[in-house]
């Protein structure tokens, strides 16, 4: 008779490890639907990938230090006297 509540209680366990297992199998379902749910709503909002966005800022970044140093190129350019901008071409042209 001692074998009764115990076999009861082997049953309930093992039905609990069971109900366990059968949880963790639906969780992980769910967090693939949810994945495959969420890359889906993304590529339909066309968004760019971190490496591309990081591409164009560098591409950026390098203009605009291109942009500077022609700015400092004119300005130096600007600030020559007349006589001499003028007499270059001349050289040039001879």
């Amino acid at each position: 008779m001692t074998q009764g509540p115990n076999r009861l209680f082997d049953d309930f366990a093992k039905l609990m490890t069971d109900a366990a297992g059968v949880a963790q199998g639906a969780r992980r379902e769910v967090g693939t639907a949810f994945t495959a749910q969420a890359e889906r709503f993304l590529s339909d909002m066309d968004l760019v990938s971190r490496d591309e966005h990081e591409a164009v800022k560098e591409i950026a970044v390098r203009a605009l230090d291109k942009v500077e140093e022609l700015e400092a190129r004119l300005e130096a350019l600007e600030k020559k006297p007349a006589g001499r901008a003028k007499a270059a071409p001349k050289a040039d042209g001879a």
